[in-house]
């Protein structure tokens, strides 16, 4: 990299702290952006200095927004009765792709790791407790990953609303579409088994 002036190599050492991204898809990526007319240039690096002002957390279920309130909540054709609780906004919009759920959101933005010392106060469940007690909901579906400390969030929630008058759910998980039933592990195959339904 040597062989670079100074400002492709700045630019090179930007790209490649992003993650997934090596020296050389960066050294391709740096090529690239030189290549392209100034204006692109421009444009990628206003939308990154936007990004960095304007997005903030909705102040309601912490997805990310634009404004106080994401698109989300201020949609008043969703089901405000009904709320997912995902563990990163990465998650809400893997959801949303789906066109599966018609309801609103919750992200917590983690979940509890005691090992790398995330706790409770960590993460935005004491929002969600509040959200439960002040707003309409029915219904709580927990949809944090099934690792060991998705479960255990997961767990541990349940445990605290438990109290309260709204039904908690945990989204199903179990043997993927497509799947081979010798190369699925004992974990996922006992939750699909526990999660059978009709046909």
């Amino acid at each position: 990299m040597e062989y670079y002036p100074s400002s492709i190599k700045t630019l090179i050492r930007s790209l490649a702290r992003l993650p997934g991204i090596g020296q050389k898809t960066a050294e391709r990526l740096a090529m690239h952006i030189l290549q392209q007319p100034n204006e692109d240039a421009h444009r990628l690096a206003r939308s990154i200095v936007e990004l960095k002002e304007k997005l903030r957390l909705c102040s309601r279920c912490f997805a990310l927004s634009d404004d106080v309130l994401c698109r989300i909540c201020n949609d008043p054709s969703r089901e405000s009765g009904l709320i997912c609780v995902v563990e990163q906004p990465a998650d809400m919009a893997s959801i949303e792709k789906s066109g599966a759920f018609r309801g609103r959101y919750h992200v917590l933005g983690g979940v509890l790791s005691p090992m790398d010392g995330i706790g409770p106060d960590d993460i935005k469940i004491a929002e969600l407790a509040t959200r439960v007690e002040k707003e309409d909901v029915r219904e709580i579906i927990l949809a944090t990953g099934t690792n060991v400390e998705g479960e255990s969030t997961a767990a541990y929630i349940a445990g605290i609303l438990a109290p309260m008058p709204v039904e908690v759910t945990r989204i199903a998980s179990g043997v993927p579409m497509g799947g081979d039933l010798k190369y699925v592990d004992q974990v996922t195959l006992k939750r699909a088994m526990e999660s059978r339904h009709g046909i």
